[in-house]
């Protein structure tokens, strides 16, 4: 836990806001890390020179963003616990951008393609038997008969998660997980729409297929290009395909500047 003389008082113009700059200048600077508890409300009060409002509010917020954990209870357990951002925190903020229509398809696509291309790079470089082990059950799964399309994309997605995950990145992983949750309605409506789904599945399936081989047999270049063109290939020719501009607006995923 930080020193006393760590904290200082803050101004009492949107003091809450003032509080939570002097939380993160104190996790910045190395003071607070993942486990720490802060100092109990009371105590924080009388360090920043701020109301208990002010602090309680300001502990809300960073609970929402995942970076607090609150212990309930007395003892030395309990109290406001510094954690590492789950990756349902980074979801919610990204479906809400989504939802506010900060993020255009194109942006989301072009981020997808960069993002898991060097997620299967790096994949190819240090998946081990577990890793690839996971990654043919999830494929495995999505060959089941008469699977539901729902069922089908949750697997499609953990088979994306698994490949981010063999990449060893924290961050890239959690990136993954995100952007595929905050996207999933808009996913599932375009597949929802698809006619021919057993002629879509099997390409999926196959395209999968490819990127697994790749990553097994260690081809950086080629499980990143894999990937990549199936991304981009499923957005330019499913997606677009089966929604139209309210789809995409009412997902908070406007179609907006029109490029592919």
């Amino acid at each position: 836990m930080a020193d006393a003389a760590a904290w200082e008082p803050v101004p009492r113009s949107r003091t809450f806001e003032l509080v939570l700059a002097r939380i993160e200048e104190q996790i910045l600077a190395g003071n607070l890390r993942v486990g720490d508890r802060l100092p109990p409300e009371r105590e924080l009060v009388d360090l920043l020179g701020v109301s208990r409002a002010a602090v309680r509010e300001a502990l809300r917020v960073l609970e929402a963003h995942g970076v607090l954990r609150a212990r309930v209870g007395t003892g030395p357990s309990s109290g406001s616990v510094i954690a590492a951002m789950p990756s349902e925190g980074l979801t919610q903020l990204l479906r809400l951008h989504m939802a506010l229509a900060n993020f255009p398809l194109d942006d989301v696509v072009e981020s997808r393609a960069t993002l898991e291309r060097a997620s299967a790079r790096l994949a190819a470089r240090r998946a081990t038997v577990e890793h690839l082990a996971r990654m043919r059950a999830e494929l495995d799964a999505m060959d089941e008969p008469g699977l539901p399309r729902e069922r089908f994309n949750d697997h499609d997605t953990a088979f994306h998660v698994a490949i981010a995950e063999a990449g060893g990145n924290r961050l890239m992983t959690d990136m993954t997980v995100a952007v595929r949750n905050a996207f999933r309605h808009v996913l599932l409506r375009a597949f929802n729409k698809i006619e021919d789904w057993e002629a879509v599945a099997r390409r999926l399936r196959g395209e999968h297929r490819a990127i697994y081989d790749a990553i097994a047999a260690g081809d950086q270049e080629r499980a990143g290009d894999l990937v990549e063109a199936h991304i981009r290939g499923f957005h330019g020719d499913i997606m677009r395909g089966k929604l139209d501009d309210t789809d995409l607006s009412g997902g908070g995923v406007p179609s907006g500047s029109g490029r592919r």
